[in-house]
């Protein structure tokens, strides 16, 4: 397992880390900021990644929600029980994949309902002319129209909630000693590692919605949205004791990391 060692060094040096999680929601912001900006004032040709049917847009981020919950499953439920030796502690904190997907669901609702209730139906894109008889996107796109309304952006939000959900997990590796059960040490490495490339797909396809799609106000609600979701349960709710509660990121009394042998 030497070749996963020597990826995960490097994707620790760099993740898992304190000023990861304080830095990454403003450097979020900053990546929709400069995209937008870009978009406006020097838009980007035409490229591959301007294209929705660009391959991680399709495998990846149709999926975003997905892949995040059944890697992080996995992740969170070994290094939390290997640490606690406590069932319903393990239990207590994949509750908060639980959160996640109501906040996924409820969002993502939200934003449907808001496009709907602010559009129209028109007959071309051109959005010149009106399709009165159509009052919801469902019925204007089964006529033929094009809908237009104001569309958050749905990307946005959850790249944003999904790399900063992933940073936080993460943050349990300060104090899981994996050494003495090398099987053990390859699962949870062998997790970290694809958790973290999924990270760098979720920042780099933020980034792409960032410079070719959307409107900037659109992003910039997406976002927002997006970091409050994040605020709301790992700096706030997660501090309370009638909640999934944190990651585990300090030892207790000992200076000695707790060592999993199981």
């Amino acid at each position: 397992m030497e070749p996963l060692d020597r990826c995960a060094r490097p994707l620790r040096t760099a993740l898992v880390q304190r000023s990861m999680r304080l830095w990454l929601p403003w450097g979020l912001l900053g990546l929709m900021l400069g995209g937008s900006l870009l978009k406006a004032l020097a838009p980007l040709p035409d490229s591959y990644m301007s294209s929705k049917r660009n391959l991680l847009n399709i495998i990846f981020v149709k999926l975003a929600w997905a892949w995040t919950f059944w890697l992080l499953l996995p992740f969170i439920a070994i290094t939390n029980y290997c640490l606690s030796q406590n069932v319903l502690g393990m239990l207590r904190r994949l509750s908060t994949l639980l959160v996640g997907t109501m906040v996924w669901y409820v969002c993502t609702s939200l934003f449907l309902s808001i496009e709907d209730f602010t559009g129209n139906c028109y007959k071309s894109p051109a959005l010149d002319v009106l399709f009165q008889e159509h009052l919801s996107k469902w019925q204007c796109r089964q006529g033929g129209g094009f809908w237009h309304g104001f569309d958050i952006s749905g990307h946005s939000f959850l790249l944003t909630y999904c790399a900063l959900m992933i940073v936080e997990e993460m943050a349990v590796l300060h104090v899981l000693n994996t050494d003495r059960s090398p099987r053990l040490h390859a699962v949870v490495n062998a997790l970290f590692v694809a958790l973290s490339f999924l990270t760098l797909i979720w920042v780099w396809m933020f980034f792409c919605t960032a410079v070719y799609f959307h409107d900037f106000s659109q992003k910039l609600f997406g976002t927002l949205v997006g970091l409050s979701a994040w605020y709301g349960t790992y700096r706030f709710w997660y501090l309370k004791s009638f909640s999934p509660g944190l990651p585990p990121q300090n030892a207790s009394l000992s200076s000695k990391k707790p060592n999993c042998s199981r």
